[in-house]
C-alpha cells in the first residue's frame, strides 16, 4: 500500500469527451487492493471505477449524493442505522447526501460510482 495514496485514489479524469475506453484494461492492469481513478465528467459529474478489497472507513458527503453500481463480485454497503445492503453484479444503491456509509467487500470487487465532481471519496 503506498502511505502517500493508501485508497488508491486518483481524481484525475482519465479520458476527455469523445475518448473511448476500456476499464476492462484498467481492472487488469490494476495491483492495490483499493483504487479509485475517475474515469470522465458528465455535466457536473464524474463517473469513477473502483476496484476494490476490504473495508473502506466510515464517511459522508455532506451535498452529495453518491451511487454505486457492481460491475463484477458482491459489494456491502453499510450505512449508519440500518442493516447492511448487500449488492450482487449489475445491482446499484444511491447513498443520499449526508448518509454515513462505509463500503466493504470480502473478495475483489469492480464498482462504477457515479457522483459531483466536487466529491472527495474519502469524504467531508
Amino acid at each position: 500500500m503506498d502511505p502517500e495514496n493508501p485508497w488508491g485514489t486518483f481524481l484525475d479524469v482519465k479520458y476527455a469527451p469523445l475518448m473511448r475506453f476500456d476499464i476492462q484494461e484498467l481492472i487488469d492492469a490494476n495491483t492495490r487492493p483499493w483504487y479509485n481513478q475517475t474515469l470522465c465528467r458528465v455535466n457536473d459529474c464524474v463517473v469513477r471505477l473502483g476496484v476494490i478489497q476490504g473495508d473502506y472507513p466510515w464517511h459522508r458527503h455532506e451535498d452529495e449524493d453518491e451511487l454505486f453500481y457492481v460491475v463484477e463480485g458482491r459489494l456491502m454497503m453499510d450505512v449508519e442505522g440500518r442493516e447492511p445492503t448487500i449488492l450482487q453484479e449489475r445491482q446499484g444503491i444511491t447513498v443520499p447526501a449526508g448518509t454515513r456509509h462505509r463500503p466493504r467487500a470480502k473478495e475483489r470487487t469492480v464498482i462504477l460510482l457515479v457522483e459531483g465532481a466536487g466529491v472527495v471519496p474519502t469524504g467531508d
